[in-house]
């Protein structure tokens, strides 16, 4: 397969700027691999597709607010940090974008906070936007991260930003019911359309949840930039399924029941975490795995996500999934039907 052919027109109308008022309000547009048909729905349906024994594969991360706004040291330029990854507790380094990045050079200083609180130092340039750097602060690790996730924004992608401000909704909304392990920059956002009635019916009739964790980074939203997409090299993000996530798995694909993967992070992690007999396996690491048409899938049968943007990775994964003719038939439908896309739009069942 080839970058060109996942191109697609994406009005901008439809772009997402708010989630729906409940969260399981959402729309859901079904795709039937077997019949090749569409059938139009609320999420909150998504229950009648599933039976007792049945079991949703979730992801538990939990987005922090990661963006920082600070001033340069001397000059006061406003600079905008993005906290990607924690790289060592103790010496508090850090991986991070920079904006407006070619004002920053290494050794220099970045106050935060209305009493300057908190230093950050730029030690090293690794990429034109990346940097690491270390914060200097008088406190313990604890401390410190909870001043970080006071003085932090929430991390909204492009698609939202580009329409509207963070607002205090935001806090609650850009992440999932069930989120509970911290370390994402970005929202399993599949995940973020079910509610807590949804979640109960689910429990009542018998349905499983095997939750794993995958950090979501800003990989998902680099652009992709070779047309040969054996090519290309994903970013890791760091992720972890439990033995008891792993039993839960393996013993519904032994008795023969539904398994359903909620997100292409989801996916992601089962298809890094599987064995040569098709059993998931515990895992505590990292995953750059890069899925695309055509790819043969070894644990789920259905799948949830999102509508996902022209030429991304999730794209394919999702097309490799329900096959790349009808996915692409289905996104034809979706637009058709002014479904809403991207970050806080509706979602996509396939069966």
């Amino acid at each position: 397969m080839k970058l060109s052919q996942f191109k697609y027109n994406l009005p901008k109308e439809l772009i997402a700027s708010v989630p729906s008022k409940e969260r399981d309000d959402a729309r859901l547009l079904v795709v039937n691999r077997k019949t090749k048909l569409f059938e139009h729905l609320e999420f909150k349906d998504v229950i009648n597709f599933f039976d007792e024994g049945d079991a949703f594969i979730m992801n538990d991360t939990k987005v922090f607010p990661a963006r920082l706004y600070g001033k340069k040291e001397k000059t006061s330029a406003d600079i905008e940090v993005f906290l990607l990854r924690e790289i060592n507790a103790d010496t508090r380094l850090w991986d991070v974008l920079v904006e407006p990045a070619r004002k920053i050079r290494i050794g220099n200083k970045i106050f935060f906070g209305d009493n300057n609180e908190i230093v950050g130092e730029v030690i090293d340039n690794t990429t034109s936007r990346g940097r690491t750097m270390r914060f200097l602060f008088d406190g313990t690790n604890d401390e410190f991260h909870t001043l970080i996730h006071k003085m932090g924004v929430t991390p909204l992608p492009d698609d939202v930003l580009m329409q509207r401000k963070v607002t205090p909704e935001d806090t609650e909304r850009y992440q999932t019911l069930f989120a509970k392990t911290v370390g994402a920059v970005a929202a399993p956002t599949a995940g973020m359309h079910f509610s807590k009635i949804l979640l109960k019916k689910m429990e009542v009739k018998g349905i499983n949840t095997a939750m794993i964790t995958l950090h979501n980074g800003l990989g998902n939203f680099r652009p992709i930039e070779v047309e040969d997409l054996t090519k290309h090299k994903s970013d890791s993000e760091e992720m972890f399924i439990s033995p008891a996530t792993a039993e839960i798995i393996n013993k519904t694909k032994e008795a023969k029941k539904k398994i359903c993967a909620v997100g292409t992070t989801s996916m992601k992690a089962i298809e890094t975490a599987v064995s040569i007999g098709e059993k998931v396996t515990p895992y505590s690491g990292w995953t750059n795995k890069f899925i695309f048409p055509p790819y043969e899938f070894s644990i789920a049968d259905a799948m949830i996500t999102n509508f996902h943007a022209p030429l991304s990775s999730m794209l394919m994964m999702v097309a490799a999934f329900g096959g790349y003719d009808l996915i692409m038939e289905a996104y034809k439908e979706a637009i058709k039907e002014k479904y809403k896309f991207l970050t806080y739009g509706d979602a996509m069942l396939i069966i």
